[in-house]
């Protein structure tokens, strides 16, 4: 009996900067025999500046792009400000392909692991003001208490973060910038924390609601109280479209040790692209194209 054919799915990645190449390692760890197109709109971040029309239009460009121009067959929005406020706009946009946010999948992920049903959110000020991730856990029957973290991802992207969080060599020196990132981690922690205590909350887990919090998981990890759990969108992200390829191709052949096809997109600077998406990704960002999706 022959055994039925797996046709390799092509996945559409859309963040508006770096942070999503974070759910594209988490995606090219779970599903290395997919091909990926992955498109930062870095030349009209950050998001959270705009209107909610305006987020809608450019992701919905971006969305257009990887499903007509680069024949994606699933798209994944990696970006936390446009999956809160603009998801069914690009549903809307290619109504012919899954469309795959990361809150949805972070906020399942809380319900799996909490026993306490509260539940804590760390993300930018316009996740945060969006309350997404709250409604999005209510519909769970978690209470959410949200926290913005403006400063996170400046440090991020500056590098002011340990060595093992880059992937780097252990033997690498440890900058002291790290220790100004980790100090400014645990403010942020001890304030929700004891807002959360202040509401009569008993919370388990911690949301990472921004694609750029999963390089500073360690240092979240020392920070956070005993018996606490993570939950990376991205990792979740993943795991709901690897349940779709599943339902839709069935068992995918085993993976090879090849490196994944992989094609990157950007709106401006390439260099910066490659530079910075590099640390995101966990590997070389290379061959980077320039694309104009237009006003």
């Amino acid at each position: 009996m022959t055994e039925p054919s797996f046709t390799t799915p092509t996945i559409g990645v859309f963040d508006s900067g770096f942070g999503g190449l974070t759910v594209l390692r988490a995606l090219i760890a779970r599903a290395p025999q997919a091909r990926y197109a992955f498109i930062g709109d870095t030349a009209r971040l950050p998001y959270g500046s705009k209107s909610r029309r305006t987020i809608a239009r450019y992701a919905a460009q971006s969305a257009r792009f990887l499903v007509e121009e680069q024949g994606a067959d699933y798209l994944v929005i990696a970006c936390n400000t446009a999956s809160a406020l603009a998801l069914e706009d690009i549903k809307e946009a290619v109504p012919s392909v899954p469309v795959i946010g990361v809150i949805e999948p972070g906020a399942e992920a809380a319900h799996r692991a909490s026993k306490t049903r509260d539940v804590l959110v760390i993300a930018t000020d316009a996740t945060v003001h969006s309350h997404a991730y709250a409604a999005a856990c209510q519909t769970h029957g978690l209470r959410a208490l949200e926290k913005a973290c403006p400063l996170l991802v400046p440090l991020v992207e500056e590098g002011w973060v340990t060595p093992s969080i880059l992937n780097e060599p252990v033997a690498a020196p440890v900058q002291p910038q790290a220790a100004v990132t980790a100090e400014v981690v645990r403010i942020y922690l001890d304030e929700l924390t004891t807002q959360a205590a202040s509401q009569g909350m008993k919370p388990d887990t911690l949301v990472l609601g921004c694609t750029h919090y999963p390089l500073l998981k360690p240092v979240i990890e020392r920070v956070l109280p005993p018996g606490f759990t993570i939950i990376d969108s991205a990792e979740s992200s993943a795991d709901k479209l690897v349940m779709h390829l599943s339902r839709d191709l069935g068992a995918p052949p085993k993976p090879t040790p090849e490196d994944p096809i992989l094609r990157f997109f950007a709106t401006d600077s390439v260099e910066k692209f490659e530079r910075l998406g590099s640390r995101f990704l966990g590997r070389p960002v290379i061959n980077v194209q320039l694309v104009d999706l237009g006003g």
